[in-house]
Formats: C-alpha cells, sequence, structure tokens
C-alpha cells in the first residue's frame, strides 16, 4: 500500500505538494496535470481578507477517496490525488490540490478536472470568506446530490466556465 492510500485527503495543516506529484513512481505515466487552488484576494468586488473552510471530515474523506477511484476508473489513470485544507486561510495560502497521472497528458488534464469539479460539487465544504470591511459570509456553493441523481453540469455557471481554446 502506497502512503497516499492512507494520507488523509481533508487537512488542517499545510501540505506538501512536491510528494503528490508521485514523480518516483508510475513509470507507464508520461502525462501529470495539477492543479493547485489557492486563496484569491477578491471576490464578486470585494476584497477577501482571508477565507476559513469548515468540512464534515469523515464524510469528506469518504467522498474524496470515492471520487478519485470513480475518476481513476472513468479516465483510465493509475493515480489521482486530492487534497483540500480546512481552518483559516490567507491570501495565497493553497486551497486545494489534484495530481493526475496517465499514459497521456489528454487523460491527465481530464481528470484532474473532473475530480476537482466532483469535489466541489459533493464533498460537504463550505467556504466563509472575510472581506476587508470587517464583515463574513458563508459562499453558497452547489448542494450535496443524491446518488441517484445524474452529474451535475458546471459548465453552465459562469465560474466554472470552459476556457474555449483548447490546450494543445
Amino acid at each position: 500500500m502506497h502512503s497516499e492510500d492512507t494520507a488523509a485527503r481533508i487537512c488542517a495543516e499545510p501540505f506538501p505538494i512536491e510528494p503528490l506529484l508521485a514523480l518516483d513512481r508510475y513509470p507507464e505515466c508520461g502525462g501529470l496535470a495539477s492543479f493547485v487552488g489557492t486563496v484569491r484576494n477578491h471576490h464578486d468586488n470585494r476584497q477577501v481578507e482571508a477565507l476559513c473552510y469548515t468540512a464534515h471530515a469523515p464524510v469528506c474523506e469518504k467522498l474524496i477517496r470515492e471520487i478519485e477511484a470513480e475518476t481513476r476508473a472513468r479516465f483510465g489513470v493509475p493515480y489521482l490525488q486530492v487534497r483540500h485544507r480546512v481552518g483559516r486561510l490567507a491570501i495565497g495560502d493553497v486551497a486545494i490540490v489534484c495530481v493526475a497521472r496517465a499514459a497521456h497528458r489528454a487523460e491527465a488534464f481530464a481528470a484532474c478536472r473532473h475530480a476537482v469539479d466532483e469535489v466541489k460539487h459533493r464533498a460537504p465544504i463550505w467556504k466563509e470568506e472575510f472581506y476587508g470591511d470587517g464583515s463574513s459570509r458563508f459562499v453558497e456553493g452547489c448542494c450535496i446530490r443524491e446518488d441517484d441523481e445524474p452529474a451535475h453540469d458546471h459548465s453552465a455557471h459562469a465560474h466554472h466556465a470552459t476556457p474555449s481554446a483548447e490546450l494543445p
């Protein structure tokens, strides 16, 4: 069993990204795609000073592992890892990381994007933003869907819009 099989997916402390790249394993994989989501300093034309993620950790751990397994099977990637922070994060702090290894880049990119979208949609993680004027609010997110409901189309949301240019 690799260490990634037992590592926590929900993390209260910063985590190193380099070990997630799995560069010393999976020699059959020529493609590596990653997404690193950081805390930005604005949202809806408001200055963001910090944010706080809260989560139902046991459910999140289970769901993220399920999303990883589903994504590996769907896109044929032998390796996919997701980590998400909880707690108070400053501007620039890493909030989420996803790494996918595949034989080719297309599968790695697709798997990475899919996994991040699924975590954002399905995992019970709540984000509270703290603003420059001293106020705060929880950001409206996607609802947790029931297992028998069809997958949600993220492209309908402006903040999930797919770039029109194709990657090389």
